[in-house]
């Protein structure tokens, strides 16, 4: 397969090619720390797919890079490779029925997950991936839309991902067509599936797969367990609302580590849920947390690196990602990744402003107390409610099938 580095296009500019890092375990990894370097290597590997791909977003939306991509799956379906794409419905629900309609009648595949309906609607397929060939993966937090493809500072929002080639792929692969099986099920009957949790593909690379529900999780356990005895921390979320066990661990981490430091978003495209954000600061802070906001775009890239370890994919440290929505995350250790991924995290620094204590104490004003309480009671109380609802229903209509 050619070598996958971003080349240039009518709207994704030349970028400084990355490079291929190997592990010792058989895996080689591609660091793509912008949106335009994420979608440019997925594209080329469209392009040049020969026998399959597979790609899974939660928004596709009708647009010139929709196009772009649209065009290179339905030129590949013409040479005969094997086209699958798999859509959330809501995220993805302005999209035209017809509109991957040449690549059907072609042989390829459109599958849209969990179709909106009265019950069950809340719970959504947040992944995003792309195989090829069963030869190499992406995962990142790109969606295929507009405001992705451009480098995060002077245009764009900031995002990224990984290109991953070894076992894991195998995996990835087979993850997704088993994601595809179930996409039109109901709810229940998906919860009854195993393919959900931790796969330790290698001592190096773990996958991890997660689903709803309220008890395990296997991207919070993995993580937990590695900011146990973390000595440096740097996270970049988009969305941070850690709940319950999770916020207690990342604070705890936070007096115990010799750094560690928060890289949230400065600029964001869901307002209220930055105000419920930025009333964790202060706790963070008081435990020693450095807190950084993301200045020159909207935020939306969620990597973690704790140590050697670094943690990408499509989740967030919120109840959403962390209970309700099917997510994928990758964990690899490798201090060579590590190091380019604490090199981008320096890079954001200086695009970022520090946050001072001083500036989220208790809110002086009962508009910004009552504003913060609003958003904290909609985004972990009456969602993860919903939610919970929505899941008691499923096991009982389970129960009675």
């Amino acid at each position: 397969m050619p070598s996958l580095a971003p080349t240039p296009t009518e709207t994704l500019a030349t970028a400084p090619l990355p490079i291929w890092l190997k592990t010792t375990d058989g895996h080689t990894v591609l660091w793509l720390d912008s949106g335009r370097e994420l979608l440019a290597a997925q594209l080329q590997a469209i392009e040049g797919a020969q026998s399959s791909i597979r790609l899974e977003q939660y928004i596709y939306r009708a647009s010139d890079v929709a196009e772009r991509y649209r065009e290179a799956m339905t030129a590949a379906a013409r040479r005969g490779v094997s086209v699958t794409v798999l859509i959330d419905h809501a995220g993805s629900i302005s999209l035209p029925g017809d509109y991957f309609s040449e690549l059907e009648s072609l042989g390829g595949k459109l599958v849209w997950f969990n179709p909106v309906r009265r019950r069950f609607w809340s719970f959504r397929d947040h992944r995003k991936l792309l195989v090829v060939d069963d030869d190499t993966a992406f995962i990142g937090g790109c969606n295929i839309a507009p405001e992705y493809e451009g480098d995060g500072i002077t245009e764009g929002w900031r995002d990224g991902g990984i290109g991953i080639r070894g076992p894991v792929v195998q995996h990835l692969a087979c993850a997704f067509e088993k994601q595809v099986d179930q996409a039109p099920k109901q709810i229940w009957k998906v919860r009854r599936q195993s393919s959900w949790g931790r796969i330790e593909v290698s001592p190096e690379v773990t996958l991890l797969l997660t689903r709803p529900g309220f008890h395990q999780n296997a991207f919070d356990e993995a993580l937990r367990r590695d900011l146990h005895n973390a000595r440096d921390v740097a996270i970049t979320c988009a969305y941070f609302l850690p709940p319950g066990r999770t916020r207690r661990s990342l604070q705890k981490a936070a007096h115990r580590a010799k750094r560690f430091r928060l890289l949230l978003a400065g600029k964001c495209d869901v307002p209220m849920f930055q105000s419920a954000s930025r009333a964790q600061y202060r706790k963070f802070q008081g435990k020693g947390a450095q807190i950084y906001e993301y200045q020159p775009q909207v935020l939306h890239a969620k990597t973690l690196v704790v140590d050697d370890a670094v943690y990408v994919g499509s989740s967030n440290l919120d109840p959403r990602s962390l209970s309700i929505n099917f997510e994928l995350m990758i964990r690899i250790a490798s201090p060579e990744l590590a190091r380019q991924a604490r090199a981008t995290f320096e890079r954001d620094l200086d695009h970022s402003s520090l946050v001072e204590k001083v500036r989220w104490r208790r809110p002086t004003t009962w508009w910004k107390r009552l504003k913060q309480k609003i958003a904290w009671w909609l985004f972990v109380r009456l969602d993860l409610s919903i939610a919970q609802s929505m899941l008691q229903d499923a096991e009982q209509r389970g129960g009675r099938t």
